[in-house]
């Protein structure tokens, strides 16, 4: 129903900074919420920070003052601006649309991988 197109993963030193893209397509209309998820080896996905069509955000307490999630409505696309990396922000990030009663509209795609590394 909906289509996600994913970007800007890569590899990265310790304080550097990565911004990435997901782009949605199709029934765009039922999107309420657009999130950014990650999953490091041998953890649970977890929310990263998530932006609702009002512009209400959340963020992950891990991530909370580093990170900045931001929409463009017109564009249906949704960015994750990270600055000051930490080994620890390694993870397979995946982005997300969901509706008003937090029901996925995509389902998971392969991700983009983000490495914080020396």
């Amino acid at each position: 129903q909906v289509q996600l197109v994913e970007s800007g993963g890569g590899l990265v030193q310790p304080g550097g900074s990565l911004r990435l893209s997901c782009a949605a397509s199709g029934n765009i209309f039922s999107i309420y919420n657009m999130a950014w998820y990650r999953q490091a080896p041998g953890k649970q996905r977890e929310l990263v920070a998530g932006t609702t069509n009002g512009g209400t955000t959340h963020y992950a307490d891990s991530v909370k003052g580093r990170f900045t999630i931001s929409r463009e409505n017109a564009k249906n696309t949704v960015y994750l601006q990270m600055n000051s990396l930490k080994p620890e922000d390694t993870a397979v990030y995946y982005c997300t649309a969901e509706t008003v009663s937090g029901h996925r509209l995509a389902d998971w795609g392969q991700g983009t991988q983000v490495t914080v590394s020396s």
